[in-house]
């Protein structure tokens, strides 16, 4: 499974960029998907999950309310729709599927596959 992100690039504060992740390869639907974060230096975060049917999703605390993942499973793209972005937000976004669970993972560890991550900057 091939995971590619695209949408990032630099934004002002308070703005709505969409990032995307198209996946080729094995099956779409089948798979839970996440977004997740990185800042240099620091761990790896969860941002959103989502089921393979797209039925439930999850959200850290700190996007919750901000941030909607969805996801076109005939076009094979997960999608994340990031509003009111604040300068913490700044990191590299990076989409992942599980081959595995069916629910919602959190851990980095629970996913198979990784994009190579976009770089969301954020200027106050």
């Amino acid at each position: 499974v091939a995971l590619v992100e695209a949408g990032g690039g630099l934004v002002q504060a308070a703005g709505s960029p969409r990032l995307s992740c198209a996946s080729s390869g094995r099956t779409f639907i089948v798979y839970t998907m996440g977004w997740f974060r990185q800042v240099l230096g620091k761990e790896r975060e969860f941002v959103a999950g989502i089921t393979g049917s797209g039925s439930s999703t999850s959200y850290a605390d700190s996007v919750k309310g901000r941030f909607t993942i969805s996801r076109d499973n005939a076009k094979n793209t997960l999608y994340v729709q990031m509003n009111r972005l604040k300068p913490e937000d700044t990191a590299n976004y990076y989409c992942a599927a599980s081959g595995f669970y069916t629910r919602i993972a959190y851990s980095k560890n629970a996913y198979d596959y990784w994009g190579q991550g976009t770089q969301v900057t954020v200027s106050s």
